[in-house]
């Protein structure tokens, strides 16, 4: 997405986007914008079948002033006037290139609702309590890492699903045994050949169409709350970066499925009944299916050590905090030595207690 600049009506000074409002702000003279809230745009979803049959023509050319960086395959956007900068997703040094892409263009998205001095914090409190963390982090944290404000792409995907399946249904019962002369009750299950259909309907089911973040991470910072969907302008990412999505529309479905199917697996169960099921066989049909494309906030500080990188990830809507950090060998060798030696210590005046007595 190509970033648009927003001259301050008062001073001249780029405009940007102020997290928890509806507005534009100048952080030289503080003057704000309102963003025009266009209630005539509605958040509509997509046909899927007929982006796929169609993708090359329906898709939009976009202009994009992006790079790619080559050390984590991350492409976001940067400010018109930057030439280069550190990667958001892994720190590394990169230069920008101006290139051209076909792209589905986010429809909607999630305004930053936390800021980037709460999201600061959080970061250095984050830090400061890490257990065992090497000195060299923290020393580092306070005198070079930023925390930065991405937007990150996701697919939303509607569906009615309908699943024919055959499996068994098991029924407890209990039957007497004698054993070395002892009565007991033991429980033996029956079970009984199934079949039928279960039909579902699933509503936003949702995809990070990235791979820049740590998936463990990345999808603890669930859950998002969609409902605050707004329509997409420009206006929301001034003063941000925006990655473009590297999952394309047909591989994020068949994500979509593998989050889809254990939830099918256990309508089957409820259905079979019983004390206990199995699943034999199952075929899926996926009809009626339809896509938004939706950029996501998080604010994203990505640091090296001993040439790995880790990443802290705050929810710009929630504050929800997941992180990645380095162990110092050393403070766990000197706890762990630390620990024995006080175990010594106590098993010493047992010993003497004991010989006392």
């Amino acid at each position: 997405m190509s970033q648009q600049e927003f001259p301050c009506g008062q001073c001249g000074a780029n405009l940007q986007f102020e997290p928890g409002t509806l507005s534009l702000t100048c952080e030289y003279c503080g003057h704000e914008n309102p963003i025009e809230d266009d209630t005539s745009i509605e958040i509509t979803e997509q046909d899927f079948e007929s982006m796929l049959a169609d993708l090359e023509n329906q898709a939009v050319s976009d202009n994009v002033h992006s790079v790619k960086c080559s050390s984590c395959g991350a492409a976001s956007s940067f400010d018109k006037n930057v030439v280069s900068d550190a990667c958001p997703f892994c720190g590394s040094d990169i230069v920008t290139t101006q290139q051209t892409q076909r792209l589905i263009l986010p429809e909607s998205l999630v305004p930053f609702f936390v800021t980037q001095s709460d999201a600061e914090l959080d970061f250095k409190e984050w830090i400061r309590k890490l257990w065992f963390a090497p000195n060299k982090l923290k020393h580092r944290n306070r005198r070079e890492e930023k925390i930065q404000g991405v937007y990150i792409p996701y697919w939303t995907y509607d569906t009615q699903t309908n699943t024919q399946y055959r499996g068994q249904r098991g029924t407890h019962y209990y039957v007497q045994r004698t054993v070395n002369g002892k009565s007991q009750t033991q429980r033996k299950t029956r079970w009984r050949s199934v079949s039928g259909n279960v039909p579902m309907k699933f509503n936003d089911v949702l995809v990070r169409a990235s791979f820049s973040l740590p998936d463990k991470q990345a999808d603890a910072l669930e859950p998002w709350q969609l409902s605050a969907l707004v329509s997409y302008k420009d206006d929301y990412l001034s003063g941000f970066r925006a990655e473009s999505y590297q999952i394309n529309l047909p591989t994020g479905f068949g994500r979509a499925k593998k989050i889809i199917s254990p939830k099918i697996d256990q309508a089957i169960r409820g259905t079979i009944g019983g004390d206990e099921q199995r699943i034999s066989s199952k075929n899926t049909n996926y009809s009626d299916i339809t896509f938004k494309h939706i950029l996501l906030p998080i604010w994203i500080s990505a640091y090296k050590y001993n040439k790995k990188t880790y990443r802290f990830l705050v929810n710009g809507q929630s504050g929800e905090v997941q992180g990645e950090r380095p162990w110092s060998i050393v403070k766990i060798a000197f706890a762990s030595l630390g620990g024995l030696a006080v175990a010594g210590i106590i098993a010493f005046f047992i010993y003497r207690a004991n010989q006392g007595g």
